[in-house]
């Protein structure tokens, strides 16, 4: 094993890939990297993030056409990102969670009346932990990876897709072969910060 395929050295590689091959990645391959991914901390061992993977090209295009309006595609800096052949939507179910604190075990802090009731919201948590698993493992295999938010497109890829009411949609994530034209995001030239800076020992 070198360097780089370690869990060490794959931290280290990983990064955003929003240009592709069209290639086809095999969706076994997907499943066994979903099947991973998700074996992720989880509040209560709730285990509510679920993937919606949309694997067909005529999926791929119909989620750009659902957040890529036509009339703003050529202008898009990422054209290379519309390529990839692969995009996992992450959902949570914050019920589930409520369900879940409200069984004997966890009824202690008092969780299992209402998803207003978390000051932290663990559903958004678990879902991170999903999502990073996704693009560790992508990096592993040698995939690229891109996660981007939905924002205000939520409830027309929801409508589009039939994710039912009780979801919210989490990110998506690109997948497919690096074609090796990526160019770095915007945000590449900010440094990052020192441990010494971030890291504040006994007490702040």
């Amino acid at each position: 094993m070198t360097t780089a395929d370690t869990l060490s050295g794959v931290i280290r590689r990983r990064h955003m890939v929003r240009s592709f091959l069209p290639t086809p990645i095999d969706l076994d391959a997907i499943d066994d990297l979903l099947d991973l991914a998700r074996r992720a901390p989880s509040a209560g061992n709730t285990q509510a993030t679920e993937y919606l993977v949309l694997g067909q090209r005529e999926d791929v295009d119909a989620y750009w056409d659902t957040t890529l309006p036509a009339s703003k595609r050529d202008s898009f800096r990422w054209q290379g990102l519309l390529r990839a052949p692969v995009l996992i939507i992450l959902t949570t179910r914050p019920d589930a969670y409520v369900s879940r604190y409200a069984e004997s075990d966890k009824e202690r802090p008092g969780l299992g009346s209402s998803a207003d009731d978390w000051m932290q919201p663990f559903w958004w948590i678990d879902a991170g932990a999903v999502a990073q698993n996704i693009l560790l493992l992508a990096t592993e295999r040698d995939l690229g990876a891109c996660l981007f938010g939905l924002f205000d497109h939520e409830e027309s890829v929801r409508s589009r897709f039939a994710v039912p009411d009780d979801r919210r949609l989490v990110c998506t994530i690109a997948l497919g072969i690096p074609d090796g034209a990526d160019s770095p995001g915007r945000s590449v030239g900010r440094e990052r910060p020192a441990l010494n800076a971030i890291r504040h020992t006994g007490r702040w």
